[in-house]
């Protein structure tokens, strides 16, 4: 971990909670002892994302888990970074695998969404990923070289930027990428930041690992040279979580 990245920590809630078990998981958050060094944002549901940045302490972020591409308009069931900045919330995570495999997005309509998210003032959580007949196949540098090159055509400033490397068969499997493997993959893209953008992009930008992190697996995975966070599924509903926000102490 390079000192000029901060370590950053993603909870994503997916559609999960209530408005009583999320309110108990941001009483556990708000007075738990968090390090201060590290960015925290929580993923919270479209519904309650009002009802989240109302009660989550002023330190933490607050993100929406998906947005269209357009500020307006006849888009049924979708929302705006406008009205995600009116929640006062100011992150959204984008091209998660599940909006990629379950719900059909093209890499083309991602980084259509970051463009627009970032023209309007949102951080984005890009995620990128393989799926695991991708790993077997040996090209899993081609298919996330693929994703972060439509995200990077359609970025200006990456200060708002932190790409998200989830490992498709890691997620909810329960199965988590080796830190070894982790950090290989975080690498190559460094690599590829260097190559494709520049050495100070390379430099800055924080890629963070996601799939199945737990209070198990945090601090090994922490301690890896180019992994600078997590996005945390699962365990991100419940007190371990604290546990992964402080995994570099």
């Amino acid at each position: 971990m390079s000192p000029n990245r901060k370590f950053f920590v993603g909870g994503n809630w997916k559609m999960n909670g209530d408005k009583k078990s999320l309110g108990d998981l941001i009483n556990t958050l708000n007075s738990g002892k968090i390090n201060a060094n590290t960015d925290v944002v929580c993923g919270a549901p479209t519904i309650y994302l009002d009802f989240t940045r109302q009660k989550l302490d002023a330190k933490f972020g607050v993100a929406a888990q998906n947005c269209y591409k357009v500020a307006k308009g006849a888009f049924t069931g979708e929302i705006s970074p406008a009205m995600i900045k009116d929640c006062g919330v100011g992150w959204v995570i984008l091209g998660h695998s599940e909006r990629r495999h379950v719900f059909g997005e093209s890499d083309e309509l991602i980084g259509q969404k970051v463009a627009h998210a970032l023209a309007e003032g949102l951080g984005v959580i890009a995620c990128i990923g393989e799926k695991l007949d991708e790993r077997e196949g040996g090209i899993t540098e081609k298919v996330v070289f693929e994703q972060t090159k439509v995200i990077a055509d359609n970025v200006k400033d990456w200060s708002k930027v932190v790409i998200a490397y989830e490992p498709v068969w890691a997620i909810g499997t329960g199965k988590t990428a080796t830190p070894q493997q982790a950090q290989e993959v975080h690498e190559k893209l460094r690599q590829w930041f260097k190559t494709n953008i520049s050495e100070d992009v390379a430099k800055s930008i924080r890629i963070i690992y996601g799939g199945s992190v737990t209070g198990g697996t945090c601090k090994e995975l922490a301690s890896q040279a180019d992994v600078d966070g997590f996005l945390v599924g699962g365990a991100s509903l419940k007190p371990e979580f604290i546990e992964i926000i402080n995994a570099r102490e």
